[in-house]
């Protein structure tokens, strides 16, 4: 019997004669690689969906959305400062790795619901809200130790020396009770619901407008 014709016997070798034999119509091989190359079509464009989804500009392509909290967050030190650092809405509320951002991905379909349902479409509908989707944010961030807030803000990378004295006081004593950014800056980029300071664990820090 010739070589050409001996039934190979190493895997390598039969694994190749799997990959030349055809099926129906086309070689097992050929359907693999065309396979490979539609596989990373599917998820180059999976994820620009995923990332066009995860901008300032799409988020407030929502009415509720642009005429509410981002009107007011656009009045706001995240918005403008003396640094230019600016964080947007996915920065601090879509996180960062990639399991937690599709968990928030599948969430954010809720809101999809609401938004065509026009739970909040108007400023009335959205201020008779405002309380019940603020805890909902505040419990998530308690829940994560405000992560989202710690991409930027970190205790270990605090220069205490250089903060203002009320402020130190502050982050150590933050420090020393495990409290997370949330426990204290609750109303840094939205405004807080109408009589929730001083009640609901909202003190009189972390908001411009609100008395020290």
């Amino acid at each position: 019997m010739s070589a050409s014709n001996e039934e190979p016997n190493s895997f390598l070798g039969r694994m190749w004669q799997q990959l030349r034999r055809p099926t129906a119509r086309y070689a097992m091989g050929t359907l693999l690689v065309s396979g490979f190359f539609v596989g990373i079509m599917f998820w180059g464009g999976f994820n620009w969906s995923l990332e066009l989804t995860n901008t300032e500009t799409f988020c407030v392509t929502c009415h509720e959305m642009e005429a509410n909290v981002y009107r007011e967050y656009k009045e706001t030190v995240h918005y403008s400062n003396r640094t230019g650092v600016r964080a947007t809405c996915p920065d601090c509320h879509v996180p960062k790795t990639w399991v937690h951002k599709m968990a928030r991905k599948i969430k954010a379909s809720n809101e999809l619901l609401h938004h065509f349902l026009g739970t909040i479409d108007t400023r009335e509908k959205y201020e008779a809200k405002r309380l019940e989707l603020a805890k909902n944010v505040w419990k998530v961030m308690k829940e994560t130790d405000s992560r989202e807030c710690r991409n930027c803000h970190n205790f270990e990378f605090m220069d205490f020396v250089v903060q203002e004295k009320r402020s130190r006081g502050r982050h150590e004593e933050a420090i020393d009770n495990g409290m997370t950014c949330i426990d204290c800056h609750k109303g840094i980029a939205h405004e807080l619901p109408a009589g929730i300071v001083g009640v609901e664990g909202v003190p009189n820090v972390g908001n411009p407008n609100l008395a020290n």
